[in-house]
């Protein structure tokens, strides 16, 4: 069954998007997932994209933390600097998306139980 996203739902599964995938796309996660590092991902993604667009993306994640933990878009946008609009989009993926923003927020918090909000502990690069 799919669903307006172009999402398919398969026993219970929700498959990527369609539009998502190809084989560029492919090849990306394939070099991300090889990156043993923090270290390693700083070099890679400053070759790959813009400060801009990196900053984009890790603000996009720390407004899907601070959703999960019911702050108001008021504080959010304070703290964070995303526009209302920004922050609804998170919130739509959140809600209605594929929940990877879900999947790695659990799996931050399961890293580092003892770090603060499931940041990653300072030897953990």
């Amino acid at each position: 069954m799919a669903n307006n996203k172009g999402m398919v739902q398969f026993g219970g599964v929700i498959l990527i998007n369609d539009k998502l995938r190809d084989p560029f796309v492919d090849r990306l996660f394939e070099a991300v997932l090889l990156l043993q590092n923090q270290e390693e991902c700083y070099s890679f993604f400053e070759d790959i994209a813009t400060v801009s667009e990196l900053k984009s993306l890790a603000q996009r994640l720390e407004v899907a933390k601070m959703l999960e933990k019911e702050c108001t878009y008021t504080l959010i946008a304070e703290l964070t600097g995303a526009s209302t609009a920004t922050i609804s989009r998170v919130k739509r993926s959140l809600n209605y998306g594929a929940d990877g923003y879900k999947l790695v927020l659990r799996r931050l918090a399961e890293r580092a139980p003892n770090s603060k909000d499931g940041e990653m502990a300072a030897d953990e690069t």
